[in-house]
């Protein structure tokens, strides 16, 4: 969550009335998300980008709260939205049960809205400042886009999201082409300024929040597309070696184009598959990478 950005709170309550109160409160200062029911309350909390604090009501029809928390918590794509219980259950090992479930504060109703509004508050202060250091553990510091722990990460995630809502994920390998020449003969200060431009050009491409351009390691740079089948990938892939021609970088040492180019491998899957997982993706990707080099680089391949 960045500074610039309001800060999503999802209220999930059974009851419309307590809904309205708590969003009456907070709708000024934040962007208000409802469920009356854990479903959907499950469903909204694995949309990308996730609530940023989710309010949660403990007694509710077919899912309560404490379970709710549960599922939230062993999810990895849902684990580090902080909890907070807003119930009417006011004993203390209620309580207890609910933070040891990994809730990260408690509320009891009827609740006071100051207290409403200073424990949002603290903990919507608290993750700003645990994402900045996680942005910061995130990035790679060359070309200060996602780094290979941020790709790792995303792939992950993104994986089990989609295994849940039946789509698709691409994933696009790319590789700048005959780069060991590039550092060879222009030194690797030219080298290092060659990536930053490279990654910056790649990085500007992806319109969606969800889609994430990292680099890999070295040279090679890697974009996760979810919800994107093989067309919409190819598209993109082809955006990004215009992107990459578009910065007219000289390369004398290269016999595949006059300057810097780069090459591309696409690979589709669909995660419900009982035979495809992330690293299967990626060998996927792989070999469509190793596809477009052997045919001549500078293009896109395909698994």
């Amino acid at each position: 969550m960045s500074d610039n950005k309001q800060a999503t709170v999802l209220i999930v309550d059974d009851q419309p009335a307590n809904i309205h109160a708590l969003a009456a409160l907070l709708k000024k200062d934040y962007r208000i998300l409802t469920a009356t029911h854990g479903e959907k309350a499950l469903e909204l909390a694995a949309q990308a980008p996730p609530p940023d604090l989710i309010l949660l009501d403990i007694v509710m029809p077919d899912m309560d709260g404490h379970e709710v928390c549960f599922r939230l918590k062993n999810d990895e794509a849902t684990k580090a939205i902080p909890i907070i219980f807003v119930t009417a259950l006011g004993e203390e090992q209620d309580e207890e049960h609910g933070l040891n479930l990994g809730a990260a504060d408690y509320i009891s109703k009827p609740f006071s809205p100051a207290i409403v509004r200073a424990r949002v508050r603290n903990q919507i202060n608290l993750k700003l400042r645990t994402d900045r250091l996680e942005q910061v553990a995130m990035q790679d510091g060359l070309t200060q886009i996602p780094n290979r722990r941020h790709f790792d990460q995303k792939l992950k995630e993104e994986w089990g999201r989609l295994t849940r809502n039946a789509k698709s994920l691409s994933l696009l390998m790319i590789d700048i082409d005959q780069f060991k020449f590039y550092n060879d003969h222009y030194g690797h200060g030219a080298g290092d300024e060659c990536l930053r431009q490279v990654a910056q050009a790649l990085y500007q491409v992806p319109q969606r929040p969800v889609d994430l351009v990292a680099r890999y390691g070295g040279e090679e740079f890697a974009v996760v597309l979810p919800e994107t089948d093989e067309e919409g990938a190819a598209h993109l892939a082809r955006r990004l070696l215009e992107a990459v021609r578009a910065l007219g970088i000289e390369h004398a040492y290269s016999d595949v184009a006059p300057q810097v180019s780069i090459s591309i491998g696409v690979a589709t899957h669909s995660p419900q598959h009982p035979k495809h997982n992330a690293e299967a993706l990626k060998r996927s990707a792989d070999q469509a990478l190793y596809q477009a080099k052997s045919q001549g680089r500078n293009r896109v391949g395909f698994e």
